[in-house]
């Protein structure tokens, strides 16, 4: 519930709430996007995109840009250090009409940063500022970048990565609360999401921890962010954009309609990629380590939806 607005406008964005979809490598594909909006999610985002694979027209890299209506308001975050490369992948991806892009800068996995990529960039806001300009001169689009809060405890600097991002002229800003160092461990700090909101020109989107729909409106109330952004807490749990819980024939239900997306989407193998989706989705159901058991396994879809049919509340 927006508490008295019917839409939310960040930057050029309108959004029908504040509970966005934060981008996550291997899930936050195309199906995944799809149900993310139809419970509620204010935008979706792609994983993040390689920009050399962009420019270089790698027809993987493609594949992961492709999306439907259903997923708007919609963003395709892309990922370099490059700025002349940047601005070109830029340019390639504002002619497949997305709502905004994203530049990452906040990706801890080491073979992101290990390639000077991702948060690596966190260590010089001159490039940050150079990447940031470079993108938002090839696009009309909205340009947003995605941070963390600095490299490690010893190098907390996200007020000069925020001047940066500001001056570059970037329309909106995505902070994730940990530092690099932190992966996804510890506790995403707020505390300095709520002071970079304090001090910032631009809107801000805060990111980390929220595992629930009273958690998200929390931590919005907390911060004062435009918007906060939901990742782990909303796979296999897509209900926490809308605060509704499921009953048991409607998880089943919803379970089946993402497995079809995914066979639609990829065929056949649709069904391996959706296993690391199923084990979340009955997490917390009675009986969940036996059905899990039997759900990797399965390798049919008749044989899933069977699988299925049986869980029972974990009451």
């Amino acid at each position: 519930m927006l508490k008295g607005k019917t839409m939310l406008e960040i930057g050029k964005l309108k959004l029908k709430s504040p509970l966005v979809l934060a981008p996550i490598a291997g899930y936050t594909d195309s199906p995944f996007r799809k149900l993310s909006s139809e419970f509620g999610a204010g935008f979706t985002m792609t994983e993040l995109i390689s920009s050399e694979g962009i420019v270089r027209g790698c027809e993987k890299t493609f594949s992961m840009l492709k999306f439907s209506e259903a997923e708007r308001p919609l963003g395709i975050q892309i990922f370099g250090n490059n700025p002349y490369t940047l601005a070109r992948a830029a340019e390639a991806v504002t002619g497949l009409n997305p709502d905004f892009i994203d530049v990452n800068m906040g990706c801890p996995a080491r073979k992101v940063t290990g390639s000077g990529n991702g948060a690596a960039l966190l260590k010089d806001p001159d490039l940050i500022y150079r990447i940031i300009k470079s993108v938002v001169a090839a696009t009309p689009l909205n340009v947003s970048a995605k941070i963390r809060i600095g490299w490690d405890e010893d190098s907390l600097n996200y007020l000069d990565v925020l001047k940066a991002l500001e001056e570059a002229g970037v329309s909106f800003i995505i902070v994730h609360g940990r530092t690099k160092s932190q992966q996804y461990g510890g506790n995403a700090n707020w505390d300095i999401i709520k002071e970079i909101v304090e001090k910032s020109s631009v809107p801000v989107i805060g990111n980390g921890d929220i595992n629930s729909y009273l958690a998200a409106f929390e931590r919005l109330e907390f911060s004062k962010c435009a918007a906060v952004m939901i990742g782990r807490g909303a796979i296999g749990n897509p209900w926490i954009f809308s605060g509704y819980t499921p009953s048991v024939d409607e998880l089943v239900s919803v379970i089946v309609r993402h497995l079809d997306l995914m066979i639609e989407e990829y065929g056949t193998y649709g069904i391996n990629l959706m296993r690391k989706h199923l084990v979340r989705y009955i997490h917390g159901t009675k009986n969940a380590a036996k059905i899990r058991s039997s759900l990797v396994s399965a390798v049919t879809r008749e044989e899933i939806v069977d699988i299925l049919k049986n869980i029972e509340a974990n009451v």
